[in-house]
């Protein structure tokens, strides 16, 4: 299967992930044939791009956690936020607030069982590499980008060999990080194009925001509070909210920032498309050492497949090829299909770019 943008799906190719609506319900199920109605309904629903199975790509990639779990997990993540912000509401009388906190106890009770689930279930796999990209629509992008910064810190953890508690605190504190922007106003979070420097400082208070939140408001410890305070700090203190630097930053808030940067990036947001993911991931090595601790994110791209199986992409010697299998620890140098040299179709033959060191991957496509 192949991840391609949805004016690039042809009529005949077939839904490889099955797509969820913002509320967690089913809006399109895995093996469904794909036609121009099915594209529009979901334009409509905020995705830009889909998972398809066709002539090139027949290959599935299995998600790092099990479907049932991630919806869960978005879900409760989805619930806990909610609360959180009818919380923060001036009006409430007594009762009503009372009532809110319990609730929010219980949610946090439900998060912290999901997230251990999480933890328990990919802490056996040693191996584990991120082969896909979380697929979001604009109007669930917040609970599914808390989840799935979770798994990806997590991941990041893992590689960097973090004792079990520690991830538990990590993938708990990653999923919470963004809490504080359920108090920023949504028509500044969905704005188009860049914020006027008055927004941008609104938008960067959900730091402060979350993090005073969950101290006031919970009883969840303080690492997985810092976390929600510190993801935007950088090692070399051009970061928010106090500019603070390498060794003052807390190292899982260092591994946080990473995730979230990368799930960001390979996300549709209202003011930009996605990036692939091997442009998103030379994004966090160039920043490497300047935004991210230099060590993480060594073990970063050790973890994260810039090109997974079934991407359509250009070779330098003016072939289009697809991805047939990883060579680990050499991952910019997949075993590719030839599927068209010289702008001809030939007859599929195997390459396998770490032997041929003349020829490298020039980017990706998505047809002949």
């Amino acid at each position: 299967m192949r991840l391609v943008p949805i004016d690039a799906v042809k009529e005949g190719a077939f839904l490889a992930q099955t797509i969820y609506n913002e509320k967690g319900q089913i809006l399109l199920s895995k093996g469904v044939k794909i036609n121009e109605r099915l594209k529009a309904k979901v334009r409509e629903q905020g995705f830009c791009s889909i998972y398809i199975i066709d002539e090139y790509s027949q290959g599935e990639l299995d998600d790092i956690i099990k479907p049932q779990v991630r919806q869960k997990a978005v879900a409760t993540i989805r619930g806990a936020l909610n609360v959180f912000a009818d919380i923060d509401n001036d009006h409430l009388n007594t009762f009503q607030k009372k009532k809110l906190e319990k609730e929010s106890e219980q949610q946090l009770q439900s998060m912290q069982e999901v997230a251990k689930l999480i933890v328990d279930d990919v802490f056996t796999q040693k191996e584990i590499m991120i082969n896909l990209v979380d697929i979001k629509s604009a109007d669930n992008y917040t609970y599914n980008h808390s989840v799935n910064t979770g798994i990806l810190a997590l991941i990041l953890g893992i590689g960097y060999g973090l004792n079990k508690n520690d991830l538990y605190d990590l993938t708990m504190g990653t999923i919470l990080h963004d809490a504080g922007k359920m108090f920023i106003p949504k028509e500044i979070l969905n704005e188009k194009g860049k914020l006027d420097p008055d927004k941008y400082k609104i938008i960067k208070e959900h730091t402060t925001r979350g993090f005073n939140y969950l101290k006031d408001n919970t009883n969840i410890n303080g690492k997985i509070r810092l976390i929600s305070l510190q993801h935007h700090e950088k090692i070399d203190g051009t970061g928010y909210p106090y500019g603070i630097q390498d060794t003052q930053i807390y190292s899982l808030a260092k591994i946080a920032a990473i995730a979230d940067v990368y799930d960001a990036l390979t996300s549709d947001r209202p003011y930009r498309k996605a990036l692939p993911p091997n442009e998103a991931i030379e994004y966090i090595m160039g920043s490497g050492g300047r935004h991210f601790d230099m060590d993480l994110v060594k073990v970063f791209i050790k973890k994260v497949n810039p090109y997974p199986v079934g991407t359509m992409v250009y070779l330098s010697n003016n072939s289009i090829a697809i991805v047939e299998a990883i060579n680990n620890l050499y991952t910019l140098r997949p075993i590719v299909k030839v599927l068209k040299q010289e702008g001809k179709i030939v007859e599929p033959f195997l390459c396998d770019l770490k032997k041929e060191n003349n020829i490298v991957i020039a980017g990706i496509c998505y047809e002949l």
